[in-house]
């Protein structure tokens, strides 16, 4: 698979077809769109690739199960075809997530109810596993005893438990890796993609667009992309580049504020869990398992900032800890143990509200006097962004998606990907110096949190990260100076999720 190639000096010689602004998970998948309907497009990411809101999720390809409760019938079909389409394309990055919530006999939580929203959600996706190999199919949905509840999850708050129900979503445990790998195999149709190069001005004649200027923020040289289609993809962004190159568009991203925790306790179960806060309004969480560790969330609220880069207070982490506490017996997690929190901004449905906006939204700026060829997107979630990007591809270019190849990838082994053991040390004889080096030359890795963050899993334990950061440090050409620039620029990393400072000292 061809190379994500930094090279602004010769990207801007090019004409393209499309230019795409914003480097996560919406981004790259209109780059892979657009070079699979035959067009040169160009992305342009501010920082690198999915450093935002797409690296922040809970690691999981949602089906449409949640979605029966409001009985969004056409949520459920697209969220199953495009939970489908991971397992596709990236059976090496994708893989079965069994569920479990335990049935407590209250309103529509008791087992013969939730039977039947099982084989509504079965039939309803009859075809998730159309295409799919044999060991990432999804099976049936199931209702099981209160003595099979413990067995899987043995810590359950057993009091008044009548059974659980099971069912199969997806489970993306390297999301880093599955959005590069997203922009490689646009890269390798036709695409190109670039890195810490920030749009900084649209550039208009007789009302129509030609080009975007922008500016490489590692030497601060300015360029200029010629293309009179352009995609404003930001993700949270996206709002605020709308009113710089046009005007405001309220309707494109309301803030709200999401976040998940990982934690240094091992995980509950072999299943995904959730859980719901035995109390009034409580709101249900899903305890993952991480690599072993416990990872847990959504935790949802108004956001009111300007911030684009939000974290939540002492007081709310405090609070979610007591709500797992309460929840789970014997649990006892505390501050101290949080290792990292996932934090970003997503759409609401409303100003000031946590409700999550359900539809994405595509806006043509000509259509209300803006710039002729200018567009904006705002998705909604992860698993759903390769369909957005097919239904504004359409839209750009009115060409038929019909007879699109939903496959062309080849699956790579864990090796390749550089994804390693949560406690991996690197030793001289394994051989996992050629496996880095050629990421660095492959994947546009610019800095030294590229790599360790979201090109590879050596920063999934960031002890260890650091620990052997210097040793990573030797794989590129830089000097003392700059290796301990970058040693800084990744433990800051790791201290802006944290609510203390790494400790290092054992």
């Amino acid at each position: 698979m061809k190379k994500i190639e930094r090279n602004l000096e010769q990207a801007s010689k090019e004409n393209y077809d499309l230019i795409i602004i914003g480097g996560g998970i919406y981004g790259a998948c209109l780059l892979l769109t657009a070079s699979q309907v035959g067009k040169k497009a160009l992305l342009l990411e501010k920082d690198d690739f999915g450093a935002a809101t797409s690296f922040n999720n809970l690691r999981t390809v949602h089906g449409g199960l949640r979605y029966l409760q409001s009985l969004d019938v056409k949520r459920i079909f697209e969220s199953v075809s495009e939970r489908r389409w991971f397992f596709r394309n990236f059976p090496d990055l994708v893989k079965p997530l069994p569920c479990l919530m335990p049935l407590y006999g209250k309103g529509v939580y008791k087992p013969s109810i939730f039977r039947f929203a099982l084989l509504l959600n079965d039939l309803l996706s009859f075809d998730r596993n159309k295409g799919v190999v044999h060991k990432r199919k999804l099976p049936n949905g199931k209702i099981v005893s209160k003595t099979e509840v413990k067995e899987i999850y043995p810590q359950v708050d057993d009091k008044n438990l009548k059974g659980g129900a099971v069912w199969y979503d997806g489970a993306m445990p390297d999301t880093q890796k599955l959005l590069i790998e997203i922009i490689k195999w646009g890269c390798s149709l036709k695409g190109l993609a670039l890195n810490y190069t920030e749009a900084t001005d649209l550039m208009t004649k007789d009302g129509k667009v030609f080009c975007v200027k922008a500016v490489d923020k590692i030497d601060n040289k300015i360029y200029e992309f010629k293309s009179e289609k352009v995609v404003n993809a930001s993700g949270p962004w996206c709002r605020i580049l709308a009113a710089k190159f046009d005007k405001d568009y309220p309707k494109l991203f309301k803030d709200s504020f999401a976040w998940n925790a990982l934690f240094n306790h091992p995980a509950l179960s072999s299943h995904a869990l959730a859980v719901t806060p035995k109390k009034p309004g409580a709101r249900t969480y899903f305890i993952h398992h991480w690599k072993g560790l416990l990872f847990a969330g959504t935790v949802h609220s108004p956001w009111k900032d300007c911030s684009r880069t939000p974290m939540p207070d002492e007081n709310s982490i405090k609070t979610f800890i007591d709500e797992l506490n309460f929840s789970i017996k014997n649990l006892n997690l505390n501050l101290s143990d949080v290792l990292q929190i996932f934090p970003g901004l997503l759409p609401a449905k409303e100003e000031g509200s946590d409700k999550l906006a359900v539809r994405e939204v595509i806006i043509n700026h000509a259509e209300t006097g803006g710039p002729k060829g200018f567009f904006s997107v705002s998705g909604v979630k992860f698993t759903t962004a390769r369909l957005v990007a097919e239904k504004t591809i359409k839209r750009l270019f009115n060409v038929d998606l019909g007879n699109l190849s939903r496959d062309g990838r080849k699956p790579l082994s864990e090796q390749e990907l550089g994804i390693f053991k949560n406690n991996w040390i690197p030793t001289e004889n394994n051989g996992w110096e050629d496996t880095i080096k050629n990421i660095i030359n492959d994947e546009s890795v610019v800095h030294l949190d590229d790599l360790m963050i979201r090109r590879t899993s050596l920063g999934d334990n960031p002890k260890l990260a650091l620990k052997y950061s210097e040793k990573y440090c030797g794989l590129f050409k830089w000097n003392d100076s700059d290796k301990s620039k970058e040693i800084s620029r990744l433990k800051k990393f790791y201290n802006s999720r944290r609510i203390s400072d790494l400790d290092l000292t054992n």
